[in-house]
């Protein structure tokens, strides 16, 4: 403390130079020197701390350990700041804390080892550090807020779009209906207009030249007439079935009836009612081995679907032609095969057939309302079946019929 008493004009000098304040402390941990700065920092008058022990800078909290800080700091003698990377706090003679960024320097002045801390008040800095941080978090919060924000609002963007999407598909869905069910009617009134009228126009020729068989000796021609009246009536009864039946595949109000009962049944039945439409010379091939199949099904639309594709078959193939029906029976499934050697469909047209109303332009000349296939499709769909075709125009065709030979479960 003498030494610096002695130097007291130059140490003076050199300390109240500096802007921060200067402390130094003996090995002891004794106050032997201060400057201005540092007695206006801790709030003492000048020379009051000169002889105190460096604690009464401290806050309590650090008394216990800060001795044996010193010491290791002498041992190991270097410049260095004090407390990297933790916080430091200074207490004024008031007894507030306050936060401090101190730089020591170890020296030895006749033998006598010293050091000398450079303190610096930094309560505005932290004030500004504390500032800043609450500006960050604000910001962070307020950008937060805004990412949110923009979130919400880009979900119900997309949420709209998606909205407008459906509504605008749904929209076009439903034209697109409606322009097919336009064109179903137009197709409808003119299949109406051409199958009718036709029937409709021999039943009236065939009524008016009845009357006017009066004789006895007539009746050959009066049974000619009313067998065409007869034959033009059931195809106008079949006409409205087929329609009544395109009706009830909509509604969903079919119900099927399911019965165990033989195939052969079923298939004597269709190529009797068929063989009174061959053509001259025309034949229907019997399949062979069926007498012993007895499945389970609906009888009446098995009926229909054969009786269907026989008949198209007969009315599209010429005469002195053959119309092949081939069943195969396995893994409870049974397969039919009609095969002709008719007109068949033309290649750009296949992807229609099954379309209803449709017909084919190398067929328009021939009666039919283009519904038939139609009905039998949704059938063995419903059943669990289902109908493919090949083939070749003016070399004739084949379709598959596949349904299960039991009730599915």
């Amino acid at each position: 403390m003498k030494v610096f008493e002695k130097s007291n004009n130059i140490f003076r000098i050199l300390s109240e130079a500096v802007s921060e304040g200067i402390i130094v402390v003996n090995e002891e941990q004794i106050i032997v020197a201060t400057n201005g700065s540092a007695n206006d920092i801790f709030e003492y008058e000048e020379n009051e701390l000169i002889g105190k022990e460096l604690t009464i800078l401290i806050p309590q909290k650090y008394h216990a350990k800060h001795a044996g800080y010193v010491k290791k700091f002498i041992a190991n003698s270097g410049k260095r700041s004090m407390g990297i990377g933790r916080d430091l706090f200074g207490t004024r003679k008031n007894g507030a804390r306050f936060p401090v960024e101190v730089g020591l320097n170890p020296f030895e002045i006749y033998g006598n080892s010293y050091v000398m801390a450079l303190v610096s008040d930094i309560t505005l800095r932290k004030e500004q550090e504390i500032q800043i941080q609450e500006l960050n978090s604000e910001l962070e919060r307020k950008i937060k807020k805004r990412t949110q924000e923009l979130y919400d609002t880009i979900k119900e963007l997309e949420e709209e779009i998606k909205l407008r999407k459906e509504a605008e598909a749904v929209t076009q869905a439903s034209l697109k209906k409606e322009i097919q069910l336009n064109e179903l009617k137009t197709k409808f009134l003119s299949l109406v207009s051409h199958e009718f009228k036709t029937p409709l126009s021999g039943i009236l020729t065939s009524t008016t030249l009845i009357g006017k068989y009066t004789e006895t000796e007539q009746q050959e021609k009066r049974d000619k007439h009313l067998a065409t009246i007869k034959n033009k009536v059931k195809y106008l009864d079949k006409i409205l079935n087929d329609f009544l039946s395109v009706e009830r595949l909509e509604s969903g109000k079919v119900k099927y009836k399911f019965t165990t009962f033989p195939l052969s049944k079923v298939i004597n039945e269709v190529v009797y009612d068929a063989n009174m439409l061959l053509k001259d010379g025309q034949r229907i091939k019997y399949p062979q081995d069926i007498d012993d199949y007895v499945i389970e099904s609906d009888e009446k639309i098995l009926e229909l679907v054969l009786t269907n594709l026989i008949r198209n078959a007969i009315k599209y193939s010429g005469e002195n032609t053959t119309i092949d029906l081939q069943v195969v029976f396995e893994n409870d499934l049974l397969t039919f095969q009609i095969i002709d050697e008719g007109i068949g469909i033309p290649e750009k047209e296949q992807q229609f057939i099954f379309n209803r109303y449709f017909r084919a332009e190398n067929a328009l000349l021939d009666q039919g309302t283009g519904i038939g296939l139609n009905i039998v499709k949704s059938h063995l769909e419903n059943l669990g079946g289902s109908i493919t075709f090949t083939s070749k125009e003016n070399q004739g065709s084949t379709f598959t019929v596949q349904i299960p030979a039991a009730k599915q479960p």
